[in-house]
């Protein structure tokens, strides 16, 4: 709670100082760029100012952030690209580029208004506490009777102090609500729009799809590559050794023992192949005995020590739980692969509509996001909405994680 009241307290402080230099800078931008705009000069101008503008609007977001408990996002599209002059000219038609300019303006006046406001409230409460630090240094010897005793004497003083501890939870709410409110109006105008949110999700979604799309390309590619390297390969080459003896015994009558248990084995690997592949494509496991024991059963075949460590999941969509266990899998197969990992621990836990699992190596570190198999779980995580992140630094330990919307 205090220092939730510090943060109110500081915004407030910082807001009267920023307001007026916020206003100046807003005029004076305002009235060169409308100097410049009969001029050649005057897209690259503007850019430069905007560029300008949009620090001061990060700032801005940031001391919001302090006061709200969370992250205001940014409005701003994708950096343009071309010379000054198409830049400049494509922030003008950008409502973000207003709406940071619109909030420099009003920071004055809601600066002034709230923050005067608050920050005289908040300072004589505080003074009011503290009265017998400071109050003998200043004797006043024409006050009342009654103010008299409370300012130069002892006992007053400290009655001072209980009045301001009484007031404090009043105080507190008057500087907190002030700060929320004006936190509240900069995100209101320095976040996304509605109509910029929808056509940012739109343009996600884009992304996301087409990611889908190649990821699932990806993966009948590799069924396909599998099948014919691999499953397809053994049982043909079963075939023809079951031909063989087949020939050996009509022609020659000489036994085909060898070549019919050489056949029987080709045929054991392609099997074993197939089921390989099926459970790539999605484990058995999950269908007959849920997510947390095909975990169980995933840590039990790995090569080191692994923990799980599951809460109550609950139902989850069957492609919610797919995605889960590849990404225990891939977060498994890379500590045993690459990250040189002696333990790891594999936590799945559900709060509300969201599943998370993380999987923790204590290996080397150092794990590429951008590389194939993890970049492909990204896909997969994405194309349900969820989120993948992976902290590993050199020297480790590594962390995938990810979060998955889950709600049925």
């Amino acid at each position: 709670m205090i220092r939730r009241g510090a943060h109110a307290l500081a915004h407030l402080l910082t807001s009267l100082v920023l307001g007026p230099a916020t206003f100046v800078w807003a005029l004076l931008t305002t009235l060169v760029s409308g100097v410049l705009s009969f001029t050649y000069l005057a897209p690259p101008a503007f850019l430069l100012v905007t560029w300008m503008t949009r620090r001061i609007a990060g700032l801005e977001r940031l001391r919001a952030a302090l006061v709200l408990g969370r992250p205001v996002e940014s409005p701003y599209s994708a950096p343009l690209r071309g010379n000054p002059w198409s830049r400049g000219r494509a922030l003008v038609r950008e409502p973000a580029t207003w709406r940071d300019l619109a909030w420099l303006v009003l920071l004055f006046p809601a600066g002034l208004a709230g923050g005067l406001a608050g920050v005289l409230v908040g300072l004589v409460d505080l003074g009011t506490i503290l009265a017998p630090v400071w109050l003998w240094a200043v004797p006043n010897p024409y006050l009342p009777p009654v103010v008299d005793w409370l300012f130069n004497t002892t006992g007053g003083r400290f009655v001072l102090t209980v009045i301001g501890l009484l007031l404090a939870p009043a105080v507190w709410w008057l500087v907190t609500t002030a700060a929320r409110l004006q936190a509240t109006a900069a995100a209101a105008l320095l976040e996304p729009g509605p109509r910029q949110r929808l056509a940012r999700r739109a343009r996600e979604l884009a992304v996301t799809r087409r990611r889908v799309v190649d990821a699932q390309a990806a993966e009948l590619r590799r069924i396909e590559r599998d099948l014919h390297d691999g499953a397809q390969a053994r049982i043909v080459a079963a075939g023809m050794t079951l031909a063989l003896a087949e020939r050996k015994l009509r022609q020659t009558g000489q036994t085909a023992g060898a070549d019919i248990g050489t056949a029987r084995r080709q045929l054991d690997e392609a099997l074993a192949e197939l089921r390989r592949l099926v459970r790539g494509i999605h484990p058995p496991i999950l269908t007959d005995r849920g997510l947390t024991a095909a975990l169980a059963a995933l840590a039990g075949d790995a090569p080191l020590p692994v923990e799980v460590r599951a809460s109550e999941l609950g139902d989850l969509p069957p492609a919610v739980e797919s995605a889960a266990y590849f990404v225990a899998a891939e977060g498994l197969a890379n500590a045993v692969k690459h990250a040189a990992a002696a333990a790891c621990t594999i936590t799945i836990e559900r709060g509300g509509d969201t599943l998370s699992v993380a999987v923790h190596d204590d290996g080397r570190g150092g794990a590429d996001a951008t590389g194939s198999g993890l970049d492909g779980l990204r896909r997969r995580v994405e194309a349900l909405d969820g989120t993948l992140s992976v902290t590993s630094p050199a020297g480790g330990p590594t962390t995938v994680r990810a979060e998955l919307p889950c709600a049925l």
